[in-house]
C-alpha cells in the first residue's frame, strides 16, 4: 500500500514538472510550484528527486524508449538511405512530442552532471546497434571497410544529438534542410557515396 502511495505521489511530481515544462522554462520553475500541483509538500519532492535536473532526468526516460524505436528504423526493409531518412525523421517526432523536455534537458545538462551522465549514457547505448549495422554493411560488401565501427557509430550518434539542438536553439537551416544534410552525412560515412 505504501509503496503504491510512494509510486503515485512520485509520479504526480513528474507529471507537474512535465505540465510546468510545457508552459516555462525549467529555471522559472520553482519546486514549491511542482509540489503545489502535484499535491505534496517540498520535502516530498526532495524525499525523491535531488533537485529539478534530477526529476528531469526521470522524465526522460520516455523519451529514450521513443529514441530506441526510432533508432530500430535502421532494420528495416528498406534501402540504407530510406532506413537512415526513417531514423532520422522518427527522431524529429520525438522531438516534436517532447520538445518542452529535449529543451529542459539541454538546460539541465549544462548545470547537472546526473542529467549529462544519464544523456550520454543514453546517446552510447545506441553505439552497438549502429555499429552493429556498420559491421552488417561492410561484411555484406555494401559498404566498404574503413574507420572502427564503433568510432564511427559514436560520431554519427554525437551528429544526432547536434541535430536536435540545433531544431531545439534555431539556426539556419530549415528543418528539411537538417533531414536531408544529417541522412547524406550517415550514407557519405557508412557507404563512402549516397545509396537509395
Amino acid at each position: 500500500m505504501t509503496e503504491a502511495r510512494g509510486d503515485r505521489r512520485r509520479t504526480a511530481l513528474l507529471e507537474a514538472l512535465d505540465h510546468h515544462l510545457r508552459e516555462s522554462s525549467l529555471d522559472s520553475i520553482n519546486i514549491a510550484d511542482i509540489s503545489r500541483r502535484a499535491g505534496v509538500t517540498r520535502s516530498a519532492f526532495y524525499f525523491y528527486f535531488e533537485n529539478k535536473a534530477s526529476a528531469v532526468a526521470a522524465l526522460m526516460n520516455e523519451m529514450y524508449a521513443e529514441s530506441t524505436a526510432a533508432a530500430e528504423q535502421l532494420r528495416s526493409d528498406g534501402t540504407p538511405a530510406q532506413n537512415i531518412e526513417a531514423m532520422v525523421r522518427a527522431l524529429f517526432s520525438t522531438w516534436d512530442k517532447h520538445e518542452h523536455l529535449f529543451r529542459a534537458s539541454l538546460d539541465a545538462r549544462s548545470t547537472s552532471s546526473t542529467v549529462r551522465q544519464l544523456w550520454d549514457s543514453d546517446r552510447e547505448s545506441f553505439v552497438p546497434v549502429v555499429a552493429s549495422l556498420i559491421e552488417g554493411e561492410r561484411a555484406s560488401g555494401a559498404a566498404p571497410s574503413g574507420t572502427d565501427a564503433t568510432a564511427l557509430a559514436s560520431v554519427l550518434l554525437e551528429l544526432n544529438d547536434r541535430m536536435l539542438e540545433r531544431l531545439a536553439l534555431g539556426g539556419p537551416l530549415d528543418r528539411e534542410q537538417l533531414v536531408e544534410a544529417v541522412v547524406a552525412v550517415w550514407l557519405h560515412t557508412i557507404y563512402g557515396e549516397v545509396r537509395g
